[in-house]
Parts: C-alpha cells; sequence; structure tokens
C-alpha cells in the first residue's frame, strides 16, 4: 500500500476543497453576510493541512486498483469533514454531527436534509450546499484528476473506483483528456440549464442554486417547499434537466461524434422508456387528485424523474398519493439513472444484464447444451462483468439489510426505516412516511445518522471503495 501517495493526493484534495470556497465566499461578499468568515478561516485551513501534505512529493507514484479504491473512499471522507466546519463554526447547524450528515447529502448528492427549514439559512450557506451538489455530481477525482501529474493507469485506477456504473471506458486516448471533455459537457449543460431558468423569470441566485443541485442529481432547495412554489414553467425546466443529467455522458460524446444510434443506445432507451411507462400510469392513478389531467401529468413526470434521477426535488407531497404510485416511485428509486450520469440506484445497464443473466439461466435449463452469450448494445457482455454485477447486488442487499436492522433501534416505523435506508444508498433525498418530501432525517438518534452517513457514501461510491476499507488485507504492505 502506497501510504505516501495517498497522503498526497489527499492534501490535494483539500487545496482544491479550498478553491471549492470561493462560490460562498463570493456569495457572502455580494450578499454582505459575516458567514465571508466562516468559510475564509476552513478555506485557509484546509490550505495548510493540504500544502503540509503535499510539500513533499512521494518517491513511489505508483498506484493500482487497492490504492485507487482508498483514495476515493477517504477523499469522500476527507472533503464531508472540512466541508461540514462552516456550517458548524457559524451555528448554522449547531452540531457537528448534523453538519456532517448535511455535507455529505450535499458531496454524495443525496439531498437528504437534518433541517427543518432552509430559508432562514444565510445565502452563502446556500450556495455552500448547492454548490457540494455539482461538486460531488461528477465526481471531484475526476475533476481533480485533469491537473494532478499522474500517469494513465493511475488516473484510470481511480476514475473506475468513483464514476458510477458497472464499467468505466476511455473516451479518448487519454484518461485526462476523457476526464476534461466530460467536465467541459457537464458544464455546459449546467450552464444551458440556469439561462434558461432565468429566462423562466427565476432569480439568478435561485437559478444558480437549482442548476447546481440538479446537475448533481441532488436536490438541495432554497425554499422550504423545494420546487412546489415555482411556476409550472420552472418545474418543465427542471423536470427535462433532470432527465438529461441521468443520461450516460458518453452519449452526450457519441451525439457530439455525429454517432446518433450508439448515442441511444439500449440503456438510455430502457431508461426512457420506463420514465414514460411509470409517468403513464401513475398519471392516470392520481388524475383525481388533480383539476386537470394536463396538471396531474406534470407533478407525476416531475416526481418519477426526480426520483429515478435521484435528484430528489419535489412539486407536491407524493407521499399522500395512492399505494400503486407509491409502490412505483419506490421502485424507480432503487432503479436509478444511467451508468456514467451523475444519478444514482442500482442503475439501468446492471438491471438489463441482471435481466439478460436470469433470461440466459432459464435457457439453460430448457437447452442445456445451447451456449447463449449475454449481449447488450450488439456487444458480447464479458463474465467478469457479469459477475461483477452479481456481486454488487449481493453487496448492496447485504448493507441495505444490516443497515435496515441498524436503523430500526430507533423504533420508527417500517416504511419510515426502509425508505430511508434506500434514500440514502440510492442517494436520493426524499423516501416515505417520516422522510417524506416534507419531511427531514432530523430526528434519527446520532448512531442511525451515522449509519445513513456510511450509505449515503457507499451508495455514491458503488459500495467496493468503502467496504474494502473494513477489509484487513487491503492494509497490507
Amino acid at each position: 500500500m502506497n501510504f505516501r501517495m495517498i497522503a498526497y493526493i489527499l492534501g490535494w484534495i483539500l487545496i482544491f476543497e479550498a478553491l471549492f470556497m470561493a462560490a460562498p465566499l463570493i456569495t457572502a461578499v455580494c450578499f454582505g453576510e459575516t458567514e465571508f468568515w466562516y468559510f475564509l478561516f476552513t478555506a485557509g485551513i484546509c490550505l495548510l493541512i493540504g500544502w503540509l501534505m503535499i510539500r513533499k512529493k512521494p518517491d513511489r507514484k505508483e498506484l493500482y486498483s487497492r490504492e485507487g479504491n482508498v483514495i476515493v473512499a477517504f477523499s469522500w471522507i476527507w472533503l464531508s469533514i472540512f466541508g461540514a466546519v462552516p456550517f458548524y463554526i457559524s451555528g448554522a447547524i449547531p452540531s457537528y454531527l448534523d453538519a456532517l450528515f448535511e455535507t455529505v447529502s450535499g458531496f454524495t448528492t443525496t439531498g437528504a436534509s437534518i433541517l427543518a427549514e432552509v430559508e432562514s439559512l444565510p445565502k452563502s450557506m446556500l450556495m455552500w450546499r448547492s454548490f457540494t451538489h455539482w461538486v460531488g455530481g461528477m465526481g471531484v477525482l475526476v475533476f481533480i484528476m485533469a491537473f494532478l501529474p499522474l500517469s494513465g493507469a493511475q488516473n484510470m485506477h481511480i476514475m473506475k473506483a468513483e464514476s458510477p456504473g458497472p464499467s468505466v471506458s476511455k473516451l479518448v486516448p487519454r484518461v485526462k483528456s476523457t476526464a476534461l471533455l466530460l467536465y467541459k459537457i457537464y458544464f455546459v449543460l449546467t450552464f444551458l440549464e440556469f439561462i434558461v431558468l432565468l429566462i423562466c423569470d427565476m432569480s439568478a441566485f435561485e437559478a444558480l442554486n437549482t442548476a447546481f443541485a440538479t446537475a448533481g442529481t441532488g436536490g438541495f432547495g432554497v425554499r422550504n417547499d423545494s420546487m412546489g412554489g415555482f411556476s409550472p414553467a420552472v418545474q418543465i425546466v427542471v423536470t427535462v434537466f433532470m432527465i438529461l443529467f441521468s443520461i450516460n455522458f458518453n452519449s452526450y460524446f457519441l451525439l457530439i461524434s455525429g454517432k446518433i444510434k450508439d448515442a441511444f443506445n439500449s440503456e438510455v432507451c430502457a431508461f426512457l422508456v420506463i420514465v414514460a411507462a411509470v409517468t403513464g400510469i401513475i398519471t392516470f392513478n392520481i388524475k383525481e387528485l388533480f383539476s386537470t389531467t394536463g396538471e396531474a401529468l406534470r407533478h407525476s413526470v416531475f416526481a418519477v424523474s426526480s426520483l429515478i434521477s435521484t435528484t430528489g426535488f419535489g412539486t407536491v407531497d407524493f407521499n399522500v398519493w395512492p399505494e400503486l404510485s407509491r409502490t412505483l416511485l419506490v421502485l424507480v428509486m432503487f432503479i436509478g439513472a444511467c451508468a456514467g450520469s451523475t444519478g444514482g440506484g442500482i442503475k439501468v445497464s446492471r438491471i438489463l444484464i441482471l435481466f439478460k443473466s436470469m433470461h440466459k439461466e432459464l435457457l439453460a435449463i430448457v437447452h442445456p447444451k445451447q451456449v447463449k452469450k449475454i449481449k447488450l448494445n450488439s456487444h458480447t457482455i464479458e463474465h467478469e462483468v457479469v459477475r461483477g454485477v452479481n456481486v454488487f447486488m449481493v453487496a448492496y442487499l447485504m448493507t441495505f439489510i444490516i443497515s435496515l436492522v441498524l436503523i430500526s433501534f430507533d423504533n420508527h416505523d417500517l416504511i419510515t426505516n426502509f425508505t430511508a435506508v434506500a434514500a440514502a444508498i440510492n442517494n436520493i433525498g426524499p423516501g416515505l412516511e417520516l422522510v417524506g418530501p416534507t419531511a427531514n432525517f432530523g430526528f434519527f438518534s446520532a448512531p442511525a445518522k451515522a449509519v445513513l452517513i456510511f450509505d449515503m457514501l457507499a451508495g455514491r461510491l458503488e459500495l467496493f471503495p468503502m467496504l474494502l476499507l473494513f477489509t484487513p488485507s487491503t492494509w497490507k504492505r
């Protein structure tokens, strides 16, 4: 284990976090808020500790899969520990554990909050909450890799550990160029949403926060009613961009390259079909609750897009909808977005591979001598990928069950506990009952919050980087 190299990269993480705090610092200056000093103090601490960690370059720069996973896990923990400091020292969130919960929820783009109401928070604090979504959406290490002097092989180990989905491939020959390309697409889509929201009469501050939260599929809002108080036009724009940010970013690269057929691959098509089908069923199921079918459709597609993209915004309280609608919404929470997007969940590609694997096994029972390969997008899926998906599902179920049992000691109802874990591990935000879209997670005990913090980190990092921290062989030299 190359501990010196791990510490070196963690030092750079802190330096970049100090730079990220420029967003709330500028906001504090613009609105004349004294919170400026809290962010400046935290940024100074990050710069100092970061500089101490990078001032001596490591002699050995080798990074392998084990180090890549450890770096990713510790980087996100590191980011959250220091990112929570401004909330705590300013008194905006008096408990450090609560501040850490809010920060982890921000960076992991979960959007679960311990705050009963957010409109009383200073503008700079609101900006920091939303900006953590934007930073965490594409992955901070993907961004930093574009600037650190590491080899392509070293970068790839880190990129594979941080990027959501069953597999990660380079779009262009150099990994650094791939990282820059992904962030260019990410930035353009974010800026485009910001401009469209301004056209829809949103204030610049609200538009910027909403664009950051949508891009990261996070869902932290600047109003207590999330998106409910905004105009139908704004809600429609946010719906469209939640879907756009749920699609594999490789598809946008293929579109730019003129490969339209490849861009609309099996995963993208399946994702869009699921959104359309579930929206149609829920619209029919809830139409009696609204004055017109059009209004029911708008709220239905918003809720479906919000939960399958794992953004977590809300326009109405879907917790009071009929059981069929609530059941379908919980199901899309687990399905999640496409691999290679900023969304969470199990991922559509994994669902497709699981179904194809099941179909293959059923055929093997009927025709034992038949050799059938699993294909996706006309490409044969390697056995290692199928095995990885199966192992992921086992780890996912085990983590989910253990977390559910642990938070059950708080003695809340099963639906609350079940959807709270689902919301955390799938990086969604709202669940049902006591953690519904109009509620928050503040009532959980400290141990339960610690479990949910782990779940948010594990869900964002596809489980294995966090689980490897508890494996003794990881730390052998």
